[in-house]
């Protein structure tokens, strides 16, 4: 498995990771709780259902699913970034009826359950961060229940035009003093950029989670293009 990237990662979200959420709501102007919001109303479970959130950060998409899906469902979370989950545990805190939220440390290459364990999965603005995307898909295949939902939420380019153009400026110059300025981490906001650009277009990333054994795969763009959900399903066991 390609892990090579895997302790630059770690180093720059536990580096980030105090300032983490005040970033994601200026340098998207709060589109990303839109994001997430449309992600987490995606998702089709059993009121008893259990959910994984892959490389969840500080909590975010974990606490969307409890907003929205309530208090019978059951919600793990999983990152390698202790700071980031430091702040994940501290949010929760605040909120009553946590109880069914459980975070845990962990790589997604090496998740502590049992295969078959889960209704959905979700992964929100990390996998572009794993270099073998297609053996971390298949680890989230296995993860599922028969008939179980994957989501995938991620950063993309735009399409041509005036709209790419301002896109890669504000990408490339504006975010990163942005993220500079706040976080003192100039290589984590230049990495930003590289990596959504790098990352695979809708049809061919489609294609890659097809090719991990996920039917009915479609995706949907998100503010012109921006962001991507992705979604495909576990075949149902006959």
């Amino acid at each position: 498995m390609k892990n090579m990237e895997l302790p630059f990662i770690r180093e720059m979200f536990e580096s980030i990771a105090p300032r983490y959420d005040l970033l994601n709501r200026l340098l998207s102007l709060s589109q990303d709780v839109y994001w997430r919001k449309t992600m987490v109303s995606a998702i089709e479970v059993p009121d008893n259902g259990v959910l994984l959130d892959a490389a969840c950060g500080t909590g975010d998409v974990a606490i969307e699913i409890l907003r929205q899906k309530g208090t019978d469902v059951s919600i793990f979370g999983v990152d390698f970034s202790v700071n980031m989950l430091m702040s994940a545990k501290n949010k929760i805190k605040s909120i009553s009826d946590s109880h069914n939220i459980y975070f845990l440390a962990g790589n997604a290459f090496n998740l502590p359950f049992r295969e078959e364990t889960f209704d959905a999965i979700t992964i929100a603005f990390g996998i572009r961060n794993i270099c073998d995307k297609s053996s971390i898909l298949k680890v989230f295949y296995d993860s599922l229940k028969s008939g179980g939902m994957l989501l995938v939420l991620e950063l993309s380019t735009p399409g041509k035009g005036i709209l790419l153009s301002l896109y890669l400026f504000y990408f490339k110059i504006i975010l990163p003093f942005i993220g500079w300025l706040l976080s003192k981490n100039l290589k984590a906001y230049r990495y930003l950029p590289s990596s959504v650009a790098t990352f695979p277009d809708p049809k061919s990333f489609a294609a890659i989670i097809r090719s991990a054994g996920f039917i009915n795969v479609r995706w949907k763009s998100l503010t012109m293009g921006i962001v991507n959900l992705h979604v495909g399903c576990k075949k149902r066991s006959r």
